[in-house]
């Protein structure tokens, strides 16, 4: 009988706040204009939409660029990387994109699209979470035209110098953009456009503690400018005419408010995040039972919120299974692609072997977790372990 809940796969998804909630709630029932109509209901929606822009962009440390709101992290990503490609006539085939071995789907599936209509995809390596920069400065070429890449890696919690990136690409080729993927960093890791070196940027409202279907891509006053993405969705011409579609309104609000509270507090999480972390990795190396049996793969820059655990011998999904039968959860790598049976790329590039891979689980924490929990979680792991041990010999 399961006697708590133990969440530990916030990077999957966080609850939502009841703050957050109630905010939503409010703006559903009492301001549900289309904020494309001319009259005040109509106006006084589209007032919303332009406050949540406002605290999008405070929260992302920048008075500047553009807010798109879309239905996700992965709408997003999509918008960034089809609406460069097909930004230009003269992006045909032999223009580069560069990106990392490891990203997630909503990166990884677009650009395979793109090497089929022509376009030269080139991914470099991060083994042990770090960016091999000889192989980027070698990538690079006046024929590239986007670079897209995650800030943090929703897998093993790598944090990837994007700066350094975004350097090197305005020498090479100045003309591209950079696009980063922070739907792993917002709001867990500090960040800006700035410190980024992002011409765009992915954000994703459930990662917050806001509702799921909403995200946003920031875009840079010059890649607007230079009309240097076009629209992916045609329709009614919202969001600048780059993702159209009536906005949702009620969970665009919510998601900026998840974003002012967490930006508010985001000192005093983060460091909660970090004790429960770091508690549970000096635990596992003292453990009688564990120490020798798990692997903690840890990058030399790690966000604080992602830990990814091998545990010898076992697949990961009787593990995940094991530990939900206590109440525990955790995943076996990305949520969104726990359906398929392909081993984890950003494991694989990340220089897990095959059976490693596929013996892996990560953990994601909030600001809710706690050390005991962390402990509890040690407790039913080691149970789990012995266990099998016992019935395997």
């Amino acid at each position: 009988m399961i006697q708590r809940e133990i969440y530990f796969d916030n990077s999957a998804t966080t609850r939502p706040s009841k703050e957050v909630l109630t905010h939503y709630l409010r703006v559903a029932d009492e301001e549900y204009g289309n904020p494309s109509s001319k009259h005040k209901r109509g106006q006084t929606a589209r007032a919303l939409l332009t406050e949540a822009r406002k605290t999008l962009l405070s929260a992302l440390g920048t008075k500047d660029g553009h807010v798109l709101f879309t239905a996700g992290g992965t709408e997003a990503n999509n918008l960034a990387l089809f609406g460069r490609a097909y930004a230009k006539e003269r992006f045909a085939r032999g223009c580069r994109i560069i990106t990392t071995a490891g990203e997630h789907a909503s990166v990884a599936l677009p650009l395979d699209a793109l090497a089929k209509a022509g376009f030269d995809i080139v991914r470099i390596p991060t083994k042990g979470g770090a960016l091999d920069t000889e192989a980027l400065l070698s990538a690079l070429s006046p024929k590239t035209v986007l670079i897209s890449m995650m800030a943090v890696n929703n897998e093993t919690g790598a944090i990837y110098p994007t700066s350094l990136v975004s350097a090197a690409m305005r020498r090479a080729c100045p003309d591209a953009v950079f696009h980063v993927d922070a739907t792993q960093a917002f709001m867990k890791i500090p960040m800006t456009p700035k410190t980024l070196g992002a011409d765009m940027i992915t954000v994703s409202s459930h990662k917050i503690e806001g509702p799921k279907g909403v995200g946003a891509l920031w875009v840079s006053d010059a890649v607007i400018k230079n009309r240097g993405l076009s629209a992916v969705t045609l329709g009614g011409g919202q969001e600048e005419g780059l993702r159209s579609g009536t906005e949702n309104v009620p969970a665009i609000s919510a998601f900026a408010e998840a974003a002012r509270l967490a930006s508010a507090s985001f000192d005093e999480r983060t460091q909660k995040i970090r004790e429960v972390k770091e508690h549970l990795l000096s635990s596992l190396a003292l453990h009688p039972v564990l120490a020798d049996a798990v692997t903690a793969n840890l990058p030399e820059k790690a966000a604080p919120h992602i830990l990814s655990l091998t545990v010898e011998g076992f697949k990961s999904e009787t593990v995940l299974n094991d530990l939900s039968g206590r109440g525990i959860y955790v995943s076996s790598g990305s949520a969104c692609a726990s359906h398929a049976r392909n081993l984890s790329a950003a494991l694989l590039a990340f220089g897990k072997s095959e059976e490693e891979t596929d013996a892996t689980i990560r953990l994601s924490f909030s600001h809710h977790n706690t050390k005991e929990e962390a402990d509890v979680f040690l407790s039913a792991l080691a149970e789990i372990v012995e266990t099998r041990a016992r019935v395997r010999r």
